[in-house]
């Protein structure tokens, strides 16, 4: 408890963007996160007040962050299940705690799980020779090969489209599972959180976009979806974060397909298909996230406008106008998109902020939002 406040004090293990805006919402409940980054410029550590540096893999100064915390969570998933379980031994409140986080750590365990509770997964298997491989893809070829842990934005998979492929990629020793290339109609995401006290706050089912293994747009509420799949889609994910028993966000990314949907991966942390809600929902997924793990009530997920678009903005090549320049032309141009941009270094294909647009025409929000973020990325 902060003695000056007489609020409760939650730290973020994690400096990067979700900490940073994690941050931003906890101003407004009278809190300053406390963040554990690695770095002092990380994108939190620029903002925040109460940053000590550390490493995640480093259990003394996971023990030493987490004292005065009346609750720990994270800015990404990487803590080693284990330090995080030595942590719960010593009675540190960690949302979400190591029994759930595995399932979101481990993408094999993940796999299992979801089976057992008879969630829609894509055919797969653990394993760890090309022959597996290969007597899984059965001929048909292409096959999505991803890391069991650490895989985020696109890396840890691999599209792997022969024997050898296979063969080159099981000789670097990263254990893997495969799974079957499912045949997409489109990507959706299912945003809920969950309080320990077991309620449970859902968002709008949404659309995502993807390039590159990167998410590029978020549409929100996903653009001709079936209320029946949307409610099918919002219930799944209430289910498995009440069966998980995670504590905090968790994002469920689906694919959409001929047949209905099936569960990709699952992330329980604020996630970038839920950064519209910023601007685009009563309660932001940064405060109810904070919201969830004090077990305070959750906040309204109703939409403050029709369409929200959120369009992610990647670092360009380096040289042309200053990125404050392209601000001053976005900002004159369209003086309803809102920007966040992050306090990172610019580099090629580096997310480096966004931008969200408001309306009531999902073609034209959309394009605001498209054209803006290509704006602050190449200032053309």
């Amino acid at each position: 408890m902060d003695t000056r406040t007489g609020l409760p004090v939650v730290g973020m293990v994690g400096g990067g963007q979700l900490a940073r805006m994690t941050h931003q919402a906890a101003i407004s409940l009278g809190q300053s996160l406390r963040v554990l980054s690695e770095k002092p410029d990380d994108s939190a550590a620029l903002v925040a007040a109460d940053v000590p540096i550390g490493t995640h893999t480093d259990l003394s100064a996971l023990r030493e962050f987490a004292k005065g915390c009346d609750a720990v969570t994270f800015d990404h998933e990487h803590v080693p299940t284990e330090h995080i379980e030595v942590l719960e031994a010593e009675g540190v409140k960690i949302f979400p705690g190591s029994k759930a986080l595995v399932f979101a750590q481990d993408k094999g365990m993940m796999r299992e799980r979801l089976a057992a509770l008879g969630a829609p997964v894509p055919r797969w298997r653990r394993v760890s020779t090309a022959e597996e491989i290969e007597a899984f893809a059965g001929g048909s070829w292409p096959v999505v090969a991803k890391a069991t842990r650490g895989g985020y934005d696109g890396r840890g998979v691999w599209m792997v489209g022969s024997p050898e492929a296979a063969a080159d990629l099981v000789s670097t020793g990263i254990p893997l599972i495969v799974e079957e290339k499912v045949p997409l109609r489109r990507e959706l995401a299912a945003l809920v959180a969950r309080s320990p006290f077991g309620q449970v706050a859902a968002y709008p089912v949404v659309e995502t976009v993807q390039k590159d293994g990167i998410c590029v747009e978020v549409i929100a509420p996903a653009p001709g979806l079936a209320d029946d799949l949307a409610l099918e889609a919002q219930q799944l994910a209430i289910d498995l974060a009440t069966e998980l028993g995670v504590v905090g966000l968790l994002a469920v990314e689906l694919f959409q397909t001929d047949a209905g949907i099936v569960v990709n991966e699952l992330a329980m942390r604020p996630h970038n298909s839920g950064h519209w809600t910023i601007e685009g929902a009563r309660t932001s997924q940064f405060e109810q996230h904070l919201r969830a793990v004090l077990d305070y009530p959750m906040g309204s997920t109703e939409l403050t406008a029709p369409v929200v678009v959120m369009a992610n903005v990647l670092g360009g090549e380096p040289g042309g106008i200053s990125i404050d320049e392209r601000l001053h032309h976005l900002f004159a141009a369209d003086p309803g998109v809102r920007v966040h941009l992050y306090g990172k270094q610019i580099r090629p294909g580096r997310k480096i902020g966004h931008v969200t647009a408001l309306g009531s025409s999902v073609d034209e929000v959309r394009a605001r939002a498209v054209r803006a973020a290509q704006w602050l990325q190449e200032g053309k």
